[in-house]
C-alpha cells in the first residue's frame, strides 16, 4: 500500500512486519491476497484504501488505482486512467503505472499505453484477461 518492500521475516507484531492484504475492505470482493505492512493494512480498515499518484506526474483526473485494479482483475479489457497535456507527461505516467501495477497486482498482465485524444494524451491500462 505504501509502495515500500515488506520483509516477510520481520516480526508480525512490528508495524513494518508482514500482514496479508486483499486490497479492499469489502469482505465479499474476490481479489488476490498479497503481503502488506501490518501498520498499513490495519490503517486501511479504518479508511478507504488509496494509492496516491506521485506529485511529479502531471495527470489530469487520475483514476483511483485500487478500483482500476479490481475492475481489470474482474472484467479485463482496457481503462483510461488519466489525461496529460503532453506526450512526455503521458509516457512518464504510463511508465510509472506499469511499474506500480507490477507490485499492486502481480498476477495481472497489465500494459500501459499512451493514446492521442482531443488535443491531449490519454494514459490507458489494458489486460488480455477477459
Amino acid at each position: 500500500m505504501c509502495d515500500e518492500p515488506v520483509d516477510p521475516d520481520m516480526s508480525v507484531n512490528d508495524p513494518r512486519g508482514p500482514s496479508v492484504d486483499s486490497r479492499t475492505a469489502d469482505r465479499k470482493a474476490k481479489v488476490t491476497e498479497r503481503l502488506a505492512h501490518r501498520g498499513c493494512n490495519t490503517r486501511k480498515g479504518a479508511v478507504q484504501a488509496v494509492i496516491a499518484w506521485p506529485d511529479h506526474l502531471y495527470v489530469v483526473e487520475p483514476a483511483p488505482l485500487i478500483a482500476v485494479a479490481e475492475r481489470l482483475e474482474r472484467k479485463g479489457g482496457r481503462e483510461v486512467v488519466g489525461r496529460c497535456p503532453t506526450k512526455q507527461d503521458a509516457q512518464d505516467a504510463a511508465d510509472w503505472l506499469a511499474d506500480r501495477f507490477s507490485r499492486l497486482a502481480p498476477g495481472l498482465p497489465v500494459t500501459a499505453a499512451v493514446e492521442p485524444g482531443g488535443g491531449q494524451f490519454l494514459v490507458v491500462l489494458a489486460t488480455s484477461r477477459r
